[in-house]
């Protein structure tokens, strides 16, 4: 059995090397430094690039500069950050260039406790670019998580060449555990797909089964045109309504279109249970406890973890929460996800428990919503 006793911002750092990632930019910030650490140890040998930026605009800038020549990149940082990111995600996502992001959540607003947990970045990934187009963001609950889910956003951001988020959070980040190799089974690993040789070469032009533009690096022998602004196939700006709205629709279209493929989640159903839990992120492995622990005196709960918060699984929640007398929804928050869930049961009262003060959610207080409801 190979076991290793890492953390999971180490553990992010491996599924990165494995995925292809040779390029990583960020700018020094707790709880996300160790990733930077780890890479500035495992990319020099293979011939990848790890560098510090002056900032955090300017990391992300290299990191796209990078996509866009042709490597898988990622950068890491956590919500600061992330305030900063915003302009350059807007750009990765109308102009289709592959990137991971992680962000390593910890308690704010602002400058908030850099050595305190929270899950308060939730809708801010979603929501925090200009135009509000989708993006992916997949939360990992454990080690084990961390890892192939890392693996996948290099798959995703690689299939559908956007920006897409890892919503870690600092107590799974910098939290020590074990993790056994042998029980790993990553994904099969998936590059951008490239423009076939001796044809023109539009850089944004998608079929409708498509989808997703092909792919030629910047600064290759075919020339490639690339810009921030409206543009349409040809990567020429547009004011023309028609094309605008086309392009826009594809760009919705290929992230939400195929949410199926890509909806990572657990359900865990109890015979008899009445109530059904829904949570995400380090807040699960508490709400596993503490359904385990009822289940033991024959007080069956039903329990979802959340892995793909974006676009949302509507469908998965729906149908887990149709038998459900009860709905409680836990988050590291004062409630973000919640609604959504809301609006996916609008019939339902949906009871929430929820906290940000840089305390983990326990499973005795778990227990205690779902004994005395």
């Amino acid at each position: 059995m190979a076991l290793s006793l890492l953390e999971g911002n180490e553990a992010v750092a491996l599924a990165a090397m494995h995925a292809g990632c040779r390029f990583f930019a960020g700018y020094p910030i707790t709880p996300a430094t160790t990733i930077y650490n780890a890479l500035l140890k495992h990319l020099p040998p293979v011939g990848g690039v790890c560098l510090q930026g002056e900032d955090e605009i300017a990391s992300i800038g290299y990191c796209l500069g990078a996509s866009m020549a042709g490597l898988k990149a990622m950068t890491a940082t956590s919500g600061p950050g992330i305030s900063l990111y915003s302009e350059q995600i807007s750009f990765a996502i109308g102009s289709e260039i592959p990137l991971v992001i992680v962000n390593v959540q910890r308690l704010g607003p602002s400058t908030g406790s850099a050595t305190r947990g929270a899950d308060g970045d939730i809708n801010f990934m979603r929501w925090g670019n200009s135009g509000g187009l989708p993006v992916i963001v997949l939360a990992p609950t454990d080690l084990k998580d961390a890892y192939i889910l890392t693996v996948e956003a290099f798959n995703l951001a690689e299939t559908y060449r956007c920006p897409v988020f890892l919503a870690s959070n600092k107590e799974l980040a910098m939290t020590r555990g074990s993790i056994d190799w042998d029980t790993i089974q990553t994904p099969a690993l998936v590059d951008r797909t490239q423009a076939p040789a001796g044809q023109p070469y539009l850089p944004f032009a998608a079929t409708a089964s498509q989808g997703v533009p092909d792919f030629l690096p910047i600064g290759g022998p075919t020339l490639v045109r690339q810009t921030s602004s409206t543009h349409g196939p040809d990567g020429y700006i547009t004011t023309d309504p028609k094309v605008i709205q086309q392009t826009q629709i594809r760009l919705q279209a290929k992230i939400e279109a195929t949410i199926d493929q890509y909806t990572y989640y657990e359900e865990h159903p109890l015979a008899g249970a009445e109530t059904l839990v829904i949570t995400y992120g380090v807040t699960a492995r508490a709400a596993k406890a503490a359904v385990q622990e009822l289940a033991a005196v024959g007080q069956p709960v039903s329990l979802l973890i959340l892995k793909t918060l974006w676009p949302v699984p509507a469908h998965v929640i729906a149908r887990a929460a149709a038998g459900a007398k009860r709905i409680v929804v836990l988050e590291m928050n004062l409630g973000q996800y919640v609604h959504v869930i809301e609006r996916i049961l609008p019939a339902r009262t949906i009871e929430f428990l929820g906290q940000m003060d840089g305390n983990l959610i326990t499973p005795a207080q778990i227990r205690e919503v779902l004994t005395n409801g």
